[in-house]
């Protein structure tokens, strides 16, 4: 529900009452992904999506079903020719709903909205609630923020149990992945096993842009639709200007490398040079492919790109060192205006992102949805 946590903070701060249905597992081609969630408040007013409309209604009544009763639901929709009204996803694919009404008197309220207020703050915070186990603690959630892994809320009169989530939803936080834990009827201390689903929000990843070229304004905009934080740098101000760049969410006049070394970055930041420029160039890539980031790619020719590469050498750039380089950089679309250029480089960085081949999915037999970022679920069996 962390994707939707804007708007439902706003519930919560308003006073609603409202039931929220969170995508806990997919199997096949399924539309959305674990966390995906819609909302529906006691007047009737739903956001988010969790099937992209295959299933929405029924869930929508599930969600009007939760608030009447106060009973948190697991529901299981897949696919069905057999019925041309049958409740079903068209895709073939299959997804398992957690449908958990957010009431005032509910007891997993308080938990829910922390989360929510650090989500829609831009703030770090996971939040973890049972998917299945004892009917006692159905529904019931923790959230745990990063600052040395202290948490709030629980689950009842389980406080190793409360513990034991709090540390796995910790290391999911850190690797800013949502999905299913699984713990078993030891782990658990609570005398069965136990599935939890751990959403985790995270601020959005950085792509910083290198250069205030033409190229670079349409990366900015295709940055921004992806969800990137955008930090436009270039050493000279009279480019790298807020006019140039009104979409951008940093800009920076500094040297590149210079500005490299004093910002933080991490596994999922990005980093795009379309400077082309040997004094630029050198000095920024040197550190940039020595540094722990997602994706590094270089604007240039293939003979511009020759003698960067040999450049690099010159400086200590080892050849594995050189291998990560994304250069020339994008995907092969045949590109040739800025806009066109932008959208190669972010197919590219999506393909790395994802696992993606780059190729047509006409004629392939591979699947559609590879996401290496998704780990399979986590299991605990005993703890001493």
């Amino acid at each position: 529900m962390l994707d939707i946590a804007e708007e439902l903070h706003r519930w919560v701060e308003q006073g609603r009452d409202f039931a929220v249905a969170t995508v806990v597992a997919v199997g096949g081609s399924a539309p959305r992904q674990p966390g995906a969630a819609l909302a529906v408040d006691t007047e009737g007013t739903a956001i988010g999506s969790v099937s992209g409309g295959c299933v929405e209604g029924a869930v929508y009544e599930l969600c009007g079903q939760a608030l009447e009763d106060g009973e948190t639901v697991l529901e299981r929709f897949g696919y069905s020719d057999e019925d041309a009204f049958a409740v079903g996803l068209t895709c073939g694919g299959i997804i398992d709903i957690l449908v958990t009404p957010v009431r005032a008197a509910d007891a997993a309220r308080p938990a829910i909205a922390a989360a929510l207020a650090a989500a829609a703050r831009g703030e770090a915070a996971a939040l973890a609630r049972i998917v299945s186990g004892p009917a006692e603690l159905m529904g019931r959630a923790l959230v745990v923020r990063p600052e040395g892994g202290s948490y709030d809320g629980g689950f009842g009169a389980h406080p190793e149990l409360d513990r034991t989530v709090a540390a796995e939803a910790g290391a999911f936080l850190d690797a800013g992945r949502t999905g299913t834990l699984e713990i078993g009827e030891q782990g658990s201390r609570c005398g069965a096993p136990l599935t939890v689903l751990v959403e985790s929000s995270v601020p959005p990843p950085r792509m910083i842009v290198f250069g205030a070229i033409d190229f670079a304004s349409a990366l900015v905009r295709i940055g921004k639709f992806l969800g990137y934080h955008v930090t436009v740098c270039d050493a000279r101000p009279v480019f790298a200007t807020r006019t140039r760049f009104p979409e951008a969410d940093e800009i920076v006049v500094e040297w590149p490398h210079t500005y490299l070394e004093r910002t933080q970055v991490d596994a999922r930041t990005v980093l795009c040079v379309l400077t082309h420029d040997a004094k630029f160039d050198v000095p920024l890539l040197r550190l940039a492919l020595r540094l722990p980031v997602a994706y590094v790619g270089a604007m240039g020719s293939r003979r511009t790109h020759l003698e960067r590469n040999e450049r690099l050498r010159e400086v200590g750039v080892t050849e594995l060192e050189l291998a990560r380089l994304r250069s020339p950089i994008g995907l092969d679309l045949g590109a040739r205006t800025p806009e066109e250029t932008a959208l190669s480089i972010a197919a590219e960085i999506v393909a790395n992102r994802r696992g993606g081949s780059g190729v047509s999915l006409t004629g392939a037999h591979t699947p559609i949805h590879h996401d290496t970022a998704s780990a399979p679920a986590g299991r605990i069996g005993s703890v001493a």
